[in-house]
């Protein structure tokens, strides 16, 4: 090293430690190569919580329990089964934010400045140092006239122009695309809205559950509170009142199980009596969840045990005539035409009498279905009639008429007993504004960057020397793109050249 290189060095190192502490810690939050180690780890954070099942995924207590011991305690130590919620995730994220913070508030003025200021004019040396730059003389006409001329071209290639003169020299300056200088500002904008938008969904954002039971009402939902393979369920009361009024289940095969593999779609109808907003009645389907008030309601899975949407019963009267077809929906009645009232009181998929006499389902499978009716005939007394499909011998005590009619069970439309709905509670919309806002924004935002530049062109022209002649220097620049700029300088030139095409 010479003795000039260490006279440079030793200056720089003494002007770094007389630089404040705070400025070389700032400098430290707003550089660029830290804010990429900090999105680096959080990618890699963020690989870990991909690859590693979380606490709040269904199955996640099996797969605990296939673990280690060691695995458990030093996987619950670290936080990775909860990796989204822990305080250096969130510590990294915050961090992150205030780098980009700090990043464009140094940048920006700078990129401002040349849409605010653009360079309308410059010297024959800065423009010569171009990448893209021609020289050619003017044989004849005026400095105005050849300016003018050469802002047409530049006009005819899509370039926003400026003619000004300054100490006799005429120049010209266009330029397009001038608001892509700040397009990564746009794009540092939109990376917040997303980094931050999870943030508040994270720390603000609850999971909750509620179980949906044709014709019950509720003001509370479940809570759940997750602490590695234990779940924590407490009620919280609601601003509104739920009501399942309907619940559906879409079967490939109508005569099949209600699995999960016998299934188009589950639908729940729920009405909701909001104090504040009236009573409104709303769908919740796989692919259809509600949004209401902060709370956002999805399907996510049924109790399992077989009921039914709906009846058809066939009655046989007694006193001798045509057999009746009676449609009833659950929780549903009718009245016949002799004025019985019939109401459908409950569904038992596999029929039996318990020890207590009461009748009971030994299961939730389809095995002996029976429909639990309470019949009203004019002018008599209630009673229970138990209506089964097809197949059950007449002579059975509970098989046997009543009511003045013989019961059957034509056929049933088959059903959950209820649905449970998986709540995901967010009251600032911050999931909402993450992705769509931030998500969407950022991925607009980098096209804007990457698809589009700011170019720019210059024409210095002034009298040669010698007078007779004007001396033209044609110059030019782009933030981005360079080789589709080249092609357009190209096209400038050879205009330039050949004025008359």
């Amino acid at each position: 090293m010479s003795a000039a290189e260490e006279v440079i060095k030793a200056e720089q190192l003494r002007e770094a430690h007389q630089t404040p502490v705070l400025n070389r810690f700032l400098d430290l939050l707003s550089s660029v190569r830290f804010g990429i180690v900090l999105l680096c780890c959080l990618v890699v954070l963020s690989i870990v919580g991909m690859l590693i099942m979380q606490q709040e995924v269904e199955g996640f207590e099996a797969y605990y329990a296939s673990l280690l011991p060691a695995e458990k305690l030093i996987g619950g130590a670290l936080g990775i089964f909860d990796i989204y919620h822990t305080w250096y995730y969130n510590f990294l994220l915050l961090t992150l934010s205030l780098n980009i913070v700090l990043a464009s508030i140094d940048r920006f003025p700078s990129a401002w400045s040349y849409i605010v200021k653009p360079k309308l004019d410059a010297s024959r040396h800065w423009l010569l140092n171009r990448r893209n730059h021609f020289e050619m003389k003017a044989d004849s006409g005026d400095a105005p006239s050849i300016a003018s001329a050469i802002a047409g071209i530049f006009k005819k290639n899509g370039f926003h122009t400026t003619i000004n003169e300054k100490h006799g020299v005429f120049y010209v300056f266009g330029q397009r695309g001038k608001w892509n200088r700040i397009g990564a500002y746009i794009v540092h904008v939109a990376l917040l809205v997303l980094l931050m938008g999870h943030f508040v969904a994270f720390q603000t954002g609850r999971n909750a559950d509620v179980r949906m039971v044709p014709g019950e009402k509720t003001n509370q939902i479940q809570d759940i509170v997750y602490n590695l393979d234990k779940k924590i369920r407490f009620n919280v009361q609601v601003p509104f009142t739920l009501e399942c009024t309907d619940i559906q289940q879409r079967l490939i095969d109508p005569e099949g199980g209600i699995d999960i593999t016998n299934t188009l779609d589950w639908r729940t109808q729920v009405r909701i009596d909001d104090p504040e907003y009236g009573a409104n009645t709303y769908d919740i389907s796989l692919n259809k969840p509600l949004s209401y008030r902060g709370y956002r309601f999805f399907q996510a899975q049924t109790d399992g045990f077989g009921s039914a949407r709906g009846i058809r019963l066939n009655l046989t009267p007694q006193s001798g005539g045509e057999n009746i077809s009676v449609d009833l929906p659950r929780g549903g009645s009718t009245t016949l035409v002799d004025g019985t009232t019939v109401e459908f009181e409950a569904f038992l998929p596999d029929f039996y009498l318990n020890e207590k006499g009461q009748p009971d389902s030994r299961s939730g499978d389809y095995v002996r279905p029976a429909a639990v009716l309470n019949v009203l005939p004019p002018g008599g007394s209630r009673t229970r009639v138990f209506a089964f499909a097809s197949g059950m011998a007449d002579n059975i005590p509970v098989g046997a008429p009543k009511a003045g009619y013989k019961w059957r069970l034509a056929d049933f439309e088959r059903s959950p007993n209820a649905h449970i709905l998986s709540i995901k509670y967010d009251p600032y919309s911050a999931s909402f504004i993450a992705w769509y806002i931030g998500g969407f924004g950022l991925v607009g935002a980098l096209g804007f960057v990457f698809f589009f530049s700011h170019r720019r062109v210059w024409a210095r022209i002034e009298p040669s020397s010698d007078g007779d002649e004007n001396d033209i220097i044609i110059a030019g620049d782009t933030n981005r793109n360079q080789t589709a700029f080249d092609d357009k300088f190209d096209r400038i030139v050879s205009t330039l050249k050949s004025p008359e095409d």
